[in-house]
C-alpha cells in the first residue's frame, strides 16, 4: 500500500482539472505550509489546472503564503484534497460530500474514514514531511518558494527537530530538499519565532501562574480579563504551549484560555510522558498522543479534563517508577 499511494495519489492529482485543498479549523503553520505548498506545487506542475488553498486565513501566520478568497468551480466534477485533518467535523471550507473524489493526507491517529482515498502516517512529522515524501516519489515539480513552505511547516510541528515524532526520515528528506533547492533556511526562522514584547511579557505571566498538581500535571486558566491586560488573544497561548516543555516536575501540561469571540474556552495540552489524545477527544478534541486540544463550555469542563490529566500523570508516575 505504501509504495502505490504516492501514484494512486499522483495519478488523481493529473486526473483532475478543478482541485481544491482543505485544512484543519484552527490553522498553524504545518497545516497552511502543506496546504498552500501542496496548492503551489500542483500549480507549478500543471500549469493548466485550477487548484485552490481555501478557509479562514490566518493574520498570525501571513508569511507562510496566501489562501484563495475565491472557487470558481462546479464542485461534482472536482476533487477535494484534505490535509493535516483526521474527522470532518475540523475540515475548514469544505463538505467531502459536494465533490466527485476526495482525498485525505494526515499525520494525526486515525479517527474516521472521511475520503475515498486516504494516507494516515502517524509517525510522521508533520503534514508537510508527507507532501515533500509525495514531491519526492512522482513527478511534482518543487522550486524554491515551495520549499521554503514545506520547511517551515517541518520545523514548526517539529519545534526545530526537537519533538520525538522528528525521525530519520525527516532528516532524510529535509537534507534531500535543502540539496535540491539551496534555500536559505536560517532566514525563515524570524517569521516562525520572532515574538513582540508583549508576548513576552504574557509569557511570563503564564509562568508565574502556572499551577503544578503532586502528580506532575501543570496548568494555567487564562481569562479574557488576563487577555485583555496583555493586549493577546486565546491564540497566544497556544502558540506558547511548547516553551514549557522542559520543567522538570511536569510531565504533561495545558493552558486553558477564555475565548469570547467564539463563546469557549481553547485548551492546548501537551505531554512528555503521559498519553492524553484520548482524555482530548472526550472535551470536543483530540490531537496526537502528546499533543492535542479540546474546546470547553466553561471552566467546570476545564476542571474536569485537568482532574482526568492529573490522573494520567499518578498512573504514567507508577508505570514509570518516578
Amino acid at each position: 500500500m505504501k509504495k502505490n499511494i504516492y501514484k494512486k495519489i499522483y495519478k488523481k492529482i493529473k486526473k483532475y482539472h478543478d482541485i481544491v485543498i482543505v485544512r484543519h479549523v484552527g490553522a498553524d503553520p504545518d497545516a497552511l505550509a502543506s496546504q498552500i505548498g501542496l496548492r503551489d506545487v500542483i500549480l507549478n506542475t500543471f500549469s493548466n489546472k485550477n487548484v485552490y488553498a481555501v478557509g479562514l486565513p490566518s493574520s498570525k501566520f501571513k508569511y507562510v503564503g496566501v489562501l484563495d478568497k475565491t472557487c470558481d468551480i462546479n464542485y461534482k466534477n472536482a476533487l477535494l484534497i484534505i490535509l493535516d485533518t483526521p474527522d470532518k467535523k475540523r475540515i475548514d471550507g469544505a463538505d467531502p460530500s459536494m465533490f466527485k473524489e476526495s482525498i485525505k493526507i494526515d499525520h494525526h491517529p486515525f479517527v474516521e474514514k472521511i475520503s475515498d482515498l486516504e494516507w494516515i502516517d502517524d509517525t510522521a512529522s508533520s503534514t508537510c514531511q508527507l507532501i515533500l515524501d509525495l514531491i519526492f516519489h512522482t513527478s511534482l515539480q518543487i522550486n524554491d518558494e515551495i520549499a521554503k513552505k514545506l520547511y517551515m511547516g517541518i520545523v514548526a510541528d517539529t519545534n526545530r527537530f526537537l519533538f520525538r515524532y522528528t525521525s530519520e526520515k525527516t532528516f532524510t528528506l529535509v537534507s534531500k530538499l535543502l540539496q535540491k533547492t539551496h534555500i536559505d533556511f536560517p532566514s525563515l526562522y524570524d517569521n516562525l519565532y520572532m515574538r513582540s514584547l508583549k508576548e513576552i511579557k504574557f509569557q511570563g505571566y503564564l509562568l508565574s501562574k502556572l499551577e503544578v498538581t503532586e502528580n506532575g500535571f501543570g496548568y494555567v486558566k487564562i481569562t479574557e480579563e488576563d487577555l485583555q491586560k496583555y493586549d493577546v488573544d486565546a491564540g497566544t497561548a497556544g502558540n506558547m504551549i511548547d516553551r514549557f516543555n522542559y520543567i522538570d516536575e511536569v510531565y504533561a501540561w495545558g493552558f486553558f484560555a477564555e475565548d469570547v469571540k467564539h463563546e469557549n474556552i481553547r485548551g492546548y495540552i501537551r505531554s512528555r510522558g503521559p498519553i492524553i489524545n484520548d482524555i482530548a477527544s472526550e472535551f470536543h478534541g483530540g490531537g496526537h498522543i502528546y499533543a492535542s486540544g479540546a474546546r470547553f463550555h466553561d471552566f467546570d469542563e476545564v476542571d474536569s479534563i485537568i482532574e482526568k490529566l492529573d490522573a494520567r500523570c499518578h498512573t504514567y508516575c507508577l508505570e514509570k517508577d518516578l
